[in-house]
């Protein structure tokens, strides 16, 4: 009783700040709310937009990357299952460079990228990544190796959790848990090295980290507070510092393979319609070439934890891209074959065993997953005869010494017709059983495209690039050759695993080829509204000094699927309570749906807050305005302020990770 009570005195007190004007208008008036609570919630009070009227204004000449110059552009691919980076001059941007051919590596298995590995000493100061990561964790003794503190496939943690902060661990190994945070920053902080130590060898001198401008690349369909989370653990890498974070750009995955798509030459890729390369040609000829203004493809990006899929139009001669629909896409990259293995050992060995089998022999563990991966690879539409998998010593050893009984025996005993047992020791797989370990994911993408391909806005579409790891399956490239039959000429790059890498490059020595995006959500703040009869509900009503007011009314700032063009800003005035007020604190709210009309309807949630500090912009009015641009149309939202009486930048910042 007491709380909602000073809830709407102060709601009162910021209806009281009001100019006559604004009074006299039925424009909508801002406030600030703390939570899409029953209509007398109200939050910070005292928070008053002056320019209540949605505004928007294509500024071309903005640059949200522009900065200090820089030499060099260095793109990190962070990916679920394997990572690498790839670098270009800015005075050769041409030429890119990928990063040293790694040491180890496995059979069948391109080693240009490294696993995204990482191993922490028993007191969790990090040891290794990648190969060396792996394969020392599999030489320690057992005894010794639980002690240790090794992930894999984490970075779809961040996609995965609902309510993502600084504070979201990991699970290792061996079950102890790890702040996600601090396992991205040591990923990073070695990317870092190793990037700076080829620079340097190249240079013949130390290479200086500020001449760097560094990419580092997300899925498209990752929500902002993992894309924040992203940036904030290059901040704690030493990657760039947070005092010129215009240093790193954050790169959408399949954006990143659009920009390297539309460059690619025609001997540098294959038309899976007829299985050749595309030779016959000039190789000076590129897609491009074969492209008309106005021309429409789209990509999917098949990796190892998601599937991205983005349609863009190309504007020639440039080569600028437009986005014709909002990014989508899923959960379904391919270590979702790795979970159906997972299920399939379930039922033959009991779930229990499995279970056990990780906590206590976990570099076993790791091996049998490194054996199924290469016959993963193996696996075709076409194939007849059996995949053997190699089963670790200890996995056999320890079966017998948990259950009293032979692997052999659980395999006769299973229901699991199509995997028999091999008298070398492994796992005998029909192609059929390991094809039907693919289908889950592979349906889940087929369906993914067939939706996509039926909205109106993806129409005649020309080409269709496959590009990722998963995208080298050739189940995959048969599945998505029978969805389409024949509507888009389906293209592989050469290189698909390193078209991301290689694009995201490009996007860092020019940011601005994207000149339109669709806003993946709708945002807004929560409002004040003049009360109309019969079109407002009667519950968000507040009575003022005998004007009646609705309250909880979302201000949309950008809908859902809406076109937004780089450099494209939404103006909104505020202004303090008090004249002492330093920081001023707007809460925004997001919904998957295009039409909001109230932050307390199903599906609106608060996402994130605008943070507005204005101390050191004191100033003699009477009423202070502080003038808010937020910028939709990058990869990340961005937001600037200014003092309005005093022409001062006012320090803006919105924040999705602190909720």
């Amino acid at each position: 009783m007491c709380n909602c009570l000073g809830e709407i005195q102060g709601k009162i007190t910021q209806l009281d700040m009001m100019t006559e004007k604004e009074l006299a208008t039925d424009n909508i008036i801002a406030d600030a709310m703390a939570t899409p609570s029953p209509a007398k919630s109200m939050g910070d009070p005292g928070i008053t937009p002056l320019s209540p009227s949605h505004i928007q204004q294509n500024d071309t000449d903005s640059n949200a990357h522009t900065g200090p110059s820089f030499i060099v552009v260095v793109a990190v691919d962070f990916g679920t299952t394997s990572s690498g980076y790839a670098y270009a001059f800015t005075k050769e941007p041409e030429c890119i460079h990928t990063m040293r051919r790694w040491e180890g590596g496995d059979p069948g298995v391109s080693n240009q990228k490294t696993p995204t590995t990482i191993l922490l000493t028993p007191d969790r100061k990090f040891h290794s990544f990648g190969y060396a990561a792996r394969d020392f964790y599999h030489d320690l003794d057992p005894t010794e190796s639980k002690h240790w503190l090794y992930l894999e496939k984490f970075k779809m943690k961040l996609h995965t959790t609902a309510n993502l902060s600084i504070d979201t661990e990991l699970h290792a190994a061996n079950g102890k848990r790890v702040k996600a945070i601090d396992i991205f920053a040591y990923a990073l902080a070695f990317f870092k090295e190793q990037a700076l130590k080829e620079l340097s060898d190249q240079a013949g001198a130390e290479f200086d980290n500020t001449d760097i401008r560094w990419v580092i690349t997300v899925p498209a369909i990752w929500k902002m507070p993992a894309k924040q989370f992203m940036r904030e653990a290059a901040y704690k890498a030493g990657l760039v510092p947070l005092d010129n974070p215009e240093q790193l750009i954050i790169a959408l995955e399949p954006e990143a393979a659009s920009i390297y798509c539309r460059k690619l030459r025609l001997h540098q890729m294959i038309d899976i319609g007829t299985k050749t390369t595309q030779n016959g040609f000039s190789p000076a000829e590129n897609v491009g070439a074969g492209m008309t203004q106005g021309d429409r493809y789209v990509v999917v990006d098949c990796g190892g934890g998601t599937v991205d899929l983005t349609v863009h139009q190309i504007q020639l001669p440039e080569g600028h891209l437009k986005e014709l629909y909002k990014a989508s896409g899923g959960p379904y990259g391919s270590i979702g074959i790795d979970y159906e293995f997972e299920k399939l050992l379930c039922k033959i060995f009991g779930p229990d065993f499995i279970d056990q089998f990780k906590i206590k022999r976990p570099a076993a563990w790791v091996d049998l997953m490194i054996a199924f991966e290469s016959r993963k690879r193996a696996a075709a539409p076409d194939r007849t005869n059996p995949l053997n998998i190699n089963l670790p010593f200890s996995f056999i050893d320890y079966y017998k010494k948990f259950r009293g009984h032979s692997v052999e025996h659980a395999l006769r005993k299973s229901n699991v017709d199509f995997v028999k047992w091999s008298s070398q020791g492994m796992l005998r797989m029909n192609p059929d059983a390991m094809n039907a370990l693919f289908k889950p994911t592979i349906d889940h993408i087929i369906q993914h495209l067939t939706d996509l391909f039926d909205k109106p806005e993806v129409c005649d579409i020309k080409f269709l690039f496959l590009v990722g790891g998963f995208a080298e399956s050739p189940l995959l490239q048969q599945a998505v050759q029978n969805m389409l039959h024949g509507r888009s000429r389906i293209i592989i790059p050469h290189d698909v695993g390193l078209t991301i890498l290689k694009g995201a490059v490009l996007f860092g020595l020019d940011p601005s080829v994207i000149k339109v995006r669709r806003s993946p959500l709708t945002y807004g703040v929560g409002v004040l509204n003049r009360y109309v009869e019969g079109k407002h509900p009667p519950d968000k009503m507040l009575v003022k000094d005998g004007m009646r007011w609705c309250t909880d009314v979302f201000d949309t700032f950008i809908a859902c699927d809406q076109s937004v063009a780089l450099g494209e800003t939404v103006k909104r005035s505020y202004t303090p309570a008090k004249p002492s007020q330093q920081v001023i604190v707007i809460h925004i709210y997001c919904s998957e749906k295009e039409g909001v009309g109230f932050i307390s309807e199903p599906g609106v949630r608060k996402c994130g807050t605008l943070r507005l500090d204005v101390t050191g912009t004191e100033s003699t009015a009477a009423r202070r305005e502080i003038q808010t641009h937020m910028q939709f149309g990058d990869t990340e939202i961005r937001a600037m302020a200014v003092d309005v009486a005093t022409s001062r930048t006012v320090k803006a910042s919105i924040d999705f990770l602190t909720q």
